[in-house]
């Protein structure tokens, strides 16, 4: 069975959307949408890993893998979303290489990383998954946030380090970092672009990228961006449900 971490390592153009609400029914109406993976945001979110678990079962139901945005680097935090069943967590803030390579570090047990070895838990069907520690480290995918002009300086260097699967442009983050806070289109952001997908590219790793217009995408990936995020439940419901009221006419 083709995975998400095969089609990502392939280069193959995917599909996803944040989920922020916290709510296990507005995951389930996005993994019933089309979309390739989806993302629990532990970041910015409403909901904590409490609410995780329904999340990823309602991806689960209908073959949509989830990964979960950790809302930091801390080693127990990767750990945790591993053990209840996340297929991959992105890592926001990291500016270096050596902050890249500790919580990379994460994702995996010894002796590749320093993930705490629990066998008893929902990713490893308690004790009856019968995968090996190498097996189950390869099943991990690993996404780095490029948000910051440090981040951007050293993307070459982050692109190539071992265990990168994706590296993630957070358009507001980085813009504000650069001094042009939502200037999308100015030549300085988008040569920064350029900059991250010719990393990408040269370390064979997949650029992505988040984006709130789905008219958008096809040209992304033109670019070279192949792991894109289409806004988030809330935003997409936000705009549907402005759309649908902005067509209401007046009383009869």
């Amino acid at each position: 069975m083709t995975t998400l971490l095969d089609r990502v390592r392939a280069g193959t153009p995917t599909r996803g959307t944040f989920l922020n609400l916290g709510s296990t029914l507005a995951a389930e109406v996005c993994a019933l949408s089309g979309f390739d993976w989806l993302l629990v945001d532990l970041e910015h979110g409403a909901g904590g890993e409490e609410a995780l678990v329904s999340q990823i079962l309602a991806g689960a139901v209908h073959d949509v893998p989830v990964l979960v945005r950790a809302e930091s680097t801390e080693r127990i935090r990767a750990g945790h979303v591993l053990d209840l069943g996340a297929c991959g967590v992105m890592f926001p803030r990291l500016d270096t290489p050596e902050q890249v390579v500790d919580a990379i570090r994460h994702l995996s047990y010894p002796p590749r990383g320093d993930r705490g070895i629990a066998g008893f838990n929902r990713a490893r069907q308690f004790g009856g998954d019968g995968r090996d520690a190498q097996q189950v480290n390869a099943s991990i995918l690993s996404v780095v946030q490029i948000e910051t002009l440090s981040a951007l300086n050293n993307v070459e260097k982050i692109a190539a380090l071992p265990g990168v699967d994706v590296l993630f442009v957070g358009p507001n983050d980085l813009s504000a970092s650069m001094g042009i806070s939502g200037q999308f289109e100015v030549p300085q952001f988008l040569d920064a672009l350029r900059r991250v997908v010719d990393a990408c590219r040269s370390a064979n790793v997949a650029a992505g990228i988040l984006t709130v217009d789905a008219s958008r995408v096809e040209q992304l990936v033109e670019q070279g961006f192949t792991f894109n995020a289409i806004g988030s439940d809330s935003s997409l419901l936000k705009n549907a449900a402005r759309a649908a009221a902005s067509d209401v006419g007046g009383p009869n």
